[in-house]
């Protein structure tokens, strides 16, 4: 079966290494940069995720990229905790959550993807501009600087990101991103460690946040290099660039949190201590109701772009990769695999990307500021008994990665017979 991936990010990258995985071996990869860099700061890969990457034969060299957060806390604008939960392993699961650099991990796929497919299975410099559908197979054109290239095969998925071009072929009057009016401010800072050391701490509300873990342990003189997200909602006058690689200066951003000194961690401080910050807004797109258009389909950003909340962005496009190749690997026919593919996921994710507008699992900061605007002095009289671990139940099982059903869930490789 000839395959055509179009985007080397994570969900395609590893979408390549599960299909191969899965016995299909005739699969490229078009990315539209001519040399690949892996960019960005930190992302945490959940536990489902690391299942995924575990059964890929993977786990272990993506848990020695980062640090295993051993819980996820949630406090106030002024440094009072209204929750905190244990993660990964501690929480029951059979896989750890990590928190790593997002171009670590890409560059461990990368790697791997040419180990195992060999060096010509990417193919940089192209740029998807769509695909022409047949009865058995999709065309694929690409933008070179040579020329128009156009590359038939059985199957044709969209892996390229937020402005995917499948996708706008398909869905034309989507126009640009949707933005929410929150700007989010990117980094990585190495300071010293705090609460334990491998704790990610979200504090604030609707209005203003500041996200924080470790992408690696604590060294020997107790400093850890962390990532951050600060955020804050603007007037909506702000120019919309869904640009994740822009670089601002952080001395405003200090300034919208000079307030933010708790006894546990100086806010301030760590935005000073950037080595560099990038800006974007927070934008997704609205579900769609449709994926697959003959022998193409969608994967990752391009078919659930969603907000950061709850930290399942590449996550989702892991399991979407695990997914289709389990479906291409196991059904009769590829058109009935791409509609079990696309049956599995577009509503679970449809569902995600709705939900990730109400906040997620971090609903419980804005609920706090709702509630208690001034501060607590015991969280118990903010909040029923039960309902803030109702709220994080509620988004795990939504996510698919309530420890319960994760853990018993059959595996995603699909049988030998099949492969």
């Amino acid at each position: 079966m000839t395959i055509v991936i179009a985007g080397a990010g994570i969900g395609g990258l590893t979408a390549a290494l599960s299909l191969h995985e899965a016995g299909l071996s005739d699969i490229r990869i078009y990315e539209r940069v001519v040399r690949l860099q892996p960019l960005g700061v930190g992302i945490n890969l959940l536990p489902h995720a690391v299942r995924e990457l575990t059964e890929l034969g993977l786990g272990e060299q993506v848990a020695q990229l980062g640090v295993a957060p051993s819980a996820l806390a949630y406090f106030n604008r002024f440094g009072q905790q209204i929750w905190s939960e244990p993660r990964g392993l501690q929480a029951g699961y059979r896989w750890p959550q990590v928190s790593l650099y997002r171009g670590r991990l890409q560059a461990a796929l990368l790697d791997a993807v040419t180990e195992r497919l060999g060096a010509d299975a990417i193919r940089t410099g192209h740029r998807l501009v769509g695909v022409e559908h047949g009865p058995d197979t999709g065309t694929a054109c690409f933008d070179t600087v040579g020329g128009e290239v156009r590359v038939e095969a059985e199957v044709v998925v969209g892996a390229d990101g937020i402005h995917s071009a499948l996708r706008r072929q398909h869905h034309p009057h989507e126009g640009a991103p949707r933005w929410n009016g929150l700007t989010l401010w990117r980094g990585t800072a190495r300071v010293p460690a705090y609460l334990d050391g491998r704790t990610m701490i979200m504090a604030g509300d609707g209005e203003q946040k500041f996200v924080a873990y470790p992408v690696g342990p604590p060294d020997a003189d107790g400093h850890c290099r962390l990532n951050f997200i600060a955020e804050r909602r603007q007037d909506g006058t702000s120019e919309q660039n869904a640009d994740w690689n822009r670089a601002v200066d952080p001395a405003p951003i200090i300034d919208l949190f000079a307030g933010w000194r708790f006894d546990w961690l100086d806010i301030p401080a760590v935005i000073a201590a950037a080595d560099q910050i990038l800006e974007y807004p927070m934008v997704d797109r609205d579900p769609v109701d449709r994926w697959t258009f003959g022998r193409s389909t969608l994967l990752g950003d391009a078919a659930h772009p969603m907000y950061p909340n709850g930290s399942n962005g590449a996550s989702q496009a892991i399991i979407d990769a695990r997914t289709l190749a389990f479906h291409l690997a196991t059904a009769p026919t590829v058109a009935q695999a791409l509609t079990a593919y696309e049956t599995d996921r577009r509503p679970a994710t449809s569902a995600l990307v709705l939900s990730n507008r109400r906040q997620g699992p971090e609903q419980v900061m804005v609920l706090a500021h709702e509630r208690a605007p001034a501060g607590f002095a015991d969280i118990g009289d903010v909040f029923a008994p039960g309902e803030l671990a109702e709220i994080a139940a509620s988004y795990k099982r939504a996510a698919g990665f309530h420890p319960d059903a994760l853990n018993e869930r059959p595996s995603l490789t699909p049988p030998r017979t099949a492969r």
